[in-house]
């Protein structure tokens, strides 16, 4: 089922989530319908805040380049995050243009590590640590910044910041 969006403004966005205590029938159904709402959104990653649920849970889906064209892009793998924990980010970091499903049709440039350790449990209740790079390093990390209440447009200059300061009033009067 498809989950109605959490939009800038909204104070669960805000808010540092807390833990996933047992991964039961409604864990792997919110899981469920954050993956077909993130299809539908045609995202590459969503946090539990961002569907209205207080917990630290995120899902990503980054596209990886095609094995049979390196210029095209294919799906990726869906990655489950429950109770994330990032380390061992790496010296060497790169700025991209972000933007978010809360914050829509904004982008902001985000300066973050190339690569990131993740430890997590998966939906298995399994935990797993695995070293990411590139756009899905980036996404594991503004995602698990939604679950500690922080936004990308806490991670850009304040020059940048200031000149979306019009579109953000817009969001929080649209979605309310």
């Amino acid at each position: 089922m498809k989950l109605p969006l959490s939009y800038y403004g909204n104070p669960v966005l805000r808010k540092k989530c807390r833990e996933v205590e047992e991964i039961n029938d409604e864990i792997r159904r919110l899981v469920s319908d954050m993956s077909e709402t993130l299809e539908a959104q045609n995202g590459i990653g969503l946090a539990a805040p961002q569907v209205g649920k207080d917990l630290r849970l995120f899902i990503t889906k980054v596209p990886v380049p095609s094995k049979d064209d390196p210029d095209q892009w294919e799906d990726g793998p869906l990655y489950v995050f429950i109770n994330p924990v990032l380390s061992e980010p790496s010296p060497e970091s790169w700025e991209s243009s972000e933007g978010c499903l809360s914050i829509p049709k904004v982008y902001v440039p985000v300066t973050r590590p190339y690569r990131i350790k993740v430890e997590a449990t998966d939906l298995d209740g399994n935990r797993f640590t695995e070293e990411f790079s590139g756009l899905q390093a980036r996404c594991c990390m503004h995602e698990n910044d939604h679950i500690n209440g922080v936004l990308m447009i806490d991670r850009t200059d304040k020059a940048s910041r200031k000149e979306i300061d019009a579109d953000l009033r817009r969001i929080k009067k649209e979605y309310r």
